[in-house]
């Protein structure tokens, strides 16, 4: 299927680089792994995020935006790349972040004031007192003559899964370079958007591997009608008819352990291991948690010899800086 994209700014190293992760794969006794180093996206923009950014940050300007307002945990990767979009165009970023301002930021938080972004801290919100205090910091902007552009969580709407969308386009191109066919594509999932915008690259262009998600946060349940959403307004924004078939992807669930951005030991031990076996380095909130997940479902036989599996490394080291200590243990 034809798609035109509407325009973005070139923000992200592109393309990423695929390798095999042949070690892993071994100590696994399972299928062969492969790896996406969507981690190289950039240095202050690293991870999935930017390329979401590229297409958003091309619609504040087309709209005459001069403020990005968004939102997310005090540790967000979208957070902070947001800061370093809106700083290198020469844009205002102002970001409502759950949790209560530290004494001291580190990790992602230390970037953010680093760039230059507003803060608004929030204790225990809900995602509608997210979107409620965005809003109103928009109106505020408004009467002092800005004019802020509301990015969700994630950018993960149909706007920001053109990012995607477009990364479809680039892996089926390695995937020929390369003489690779993986049968699975794997990523993590905190918003939806990421894997929305695969499941849409898969329906538009062909692409044969099943995608799978690995919830980091809330539940299967909650995150198909998440991508539902996403599809569904995808579908009205561009004027494309997709029909996203259960079959199309799947998302394995179990995998959330202590809760978003907690971390357990066995997943700790894993990110070590990694770091050691490939010189990879995980985080604690999304990778560290999705490859875990799929190395256990591996060695459960849900995939076997014979088969190939992409994983997408969405980012995400900055978040370790926040709390080293936490890795005492595993580190001895």
């Amino acid at each position: 299927m034809e798609f035109v994209f509407p325009p973005k700014i070139a923000l992200a190293h592109l393309p990423t680089p695929i390798h095999q992760l042949s070690r892993l794969a071994a100590q696994c006794d399972g299928p062969e792994i492969f790896v996406k180093r969507d981690d190289f996206t950039g240095l202050e923009c690293s991870g999935n995020k930017v390329r979401k950014l590229e297409f958003v940050a091309a619609h504040a300007l087309q709209e005459g935006c001069d403020v990005l307002i968004t939102c997310g945990g005090m540790q967000s990767n979208h957070s902070r790349a947001t800061a370093a979009v809106a700083a290198r165009l020469g844009l205002q970023c102002h970001l409502v972040l759950r949790g209560a301002a530290p004494e001291v930021p580190g990790g992602n938080l230390f970037l953010d004031q680093l760039l230059g972004a507003k803060i608004t801290y929030l204790p225990n919100p809900s995602y509608d007192d997210l979107i409620t205090e965005m809003e109103r910091l928009a109106q505020d902007y408004a009467k002092q003559g800005h004019k802020a552009l509301v990015v969700p969580m994630g950018a993960s709407n149909a706007l920001g899964s053109l990012g995607y969308v477009a990364a479809t386009q680039e892996m089926m191109s390695q995937f020929q370079d390369m003489a690779l066919t993986p049968d699975y594509i794997v990523a993590a999932i905190g918003s939806g958007g990421t894997l929305a915008g695969l499941i849409l690259g898969k329906k538009l262009f062909g692409l044969s591997s099943q995608i799978i998600g690995v919830n980091v946060c809330d539940n299967a349940a909650y995150f198909h009608q998440e991508i539902a959403h996403i599809v569904r307004e995808f579908c009205e924004r561009y004027q494309v008819d997709v029909k996203v078939e259960p079959k199309d992807y799947r998302i394995i669930d179990g995998y959330v352990g202590a809760g978003y951005s907690l971390s357990r030991p066995q997943e700790r031990e894993f990110i070590v291991q990694v770091a050691r076996t490939e010189g990879i380095v995980l985080d604690t909130a999304y990778t560290g948690k999705a490859l875990y997940g799929l190395t256990q479902e591996i060695q459960k036989g849900t995939f076997k010899q014979g088969e190939m599996i992409l994983f997408i490394h969405t980012g995400g080291l900055y978040a370790l800086f926040a709390n080293p200590t936490e890795f005492v243990a595993e580190l001895r």
